[in-house]
């Protein structure tokens, strides 16, 4: 091919897997919509809802998985469906521990991928020097502000350093994420910690805030969608660069 025909194919490729993935995307949309139009009460906690809540993101984990295949599981696939068992736990509130360990360990898998080959980064800028550190204080601030609120609960002693090692984990999981350079991954994991310092906020009596359920479970959706999204289009750039060099030579 000469170099006009391969960026004609390039753009048809572009374009199907535009339409491809737009496809996929399909069920995780129905699914919200299903999930915000029953909007079943936290006062009525059921497998059905369970099921509903963590629906959109098994069709995430499907997603990651068409495209990335076994090896997602180890990766964001597998993040997300941890992610989902922590959906369902967080619907009984006496499972709220156990819930929060499931997103905890979907953290540790978005670390390790966020360090993988596909995603290595160049050299960091000052100010992505910077971001880590906004990232570093915000979390420790956030947490030390938080710990006079936690050990008013009656589980404080498992509270305190629960929240003290997940805060610690989606930090770094932020961190890694900035490191990637890739806006989507950045923008998810951001998102993500917005949407769980609310419900941080909320559950512990420091804020009351007005439509709390519509914001978190919103921003939780859309962050996931993004760290989902960001993982597909790496790898797909991953296969792309793998077909040129095979051209090439």
């Amino acid at each position: 091919m000469d170099i006009l025909e391969t960026s004609a194919y390039d753009r048809r490729q572009r374009r199907n897997t535009t339409c491809v993935l737009f496809l996929y995307l399909l069920p995780f949309f129905a699914s919200c919509a299903i999930y915000f139009y029953l909007w079943i009460p936290d006062s009525a906690p059921s497998l059905l809802a369970a099921g509903i809540k963590a629906s959109p993101i098994l069709s995430l984990v499907l997603l990651v998985f068409s495209y990335n295949g076994g090896r997602s599981l180890g990766g964001v696939a597998g993040g997300l469906l941890l992610s989902a068992g922590g959906d369902c736990c967080l619907i009984w509130p006496e499972l709220f521990i156990h819930g929060m360990a499931c997103f905890a360990l979907a953290h540790l898998l978005y670390s390790i991928t966020f360090l993988s080959s596909r995603y290595s980064a160049a050299s960091s800028s000052f100010s992505f020097f910077f971001l880590y550190l906004i990232l570093w204080f915000f979390g420790i601030g956030m947490y030390a502000y938080l710990v006079p609120f936690l050990r008013t609960d009656p589980e404080a002693d498992v509270l305190v350093p629960a929240i003290g090692g997940y805060m610690f984990l989606i930090v770094i999981m932020a961190t890694l994420a900035a490191r990637t350079r890739r806006p989507l991954i950045l923008l998810g994991s951001l998102v993500f910690m917005a949407s769980d310092l609310t419900i941080a906020l909320t559950k512990f009596n420091v804020l009351d805030v007005e439509y709390k359920r519509h914001i978190i479970m919103t921003t939780y959706y859309l962050a996931q969608l993004m760290i989902a999204l960001g993982d597909v289009k790496a790898v797909l750039e991953e296969d792309a660069d793998d077909i040129h060099k095979w051209k090439r030579s």
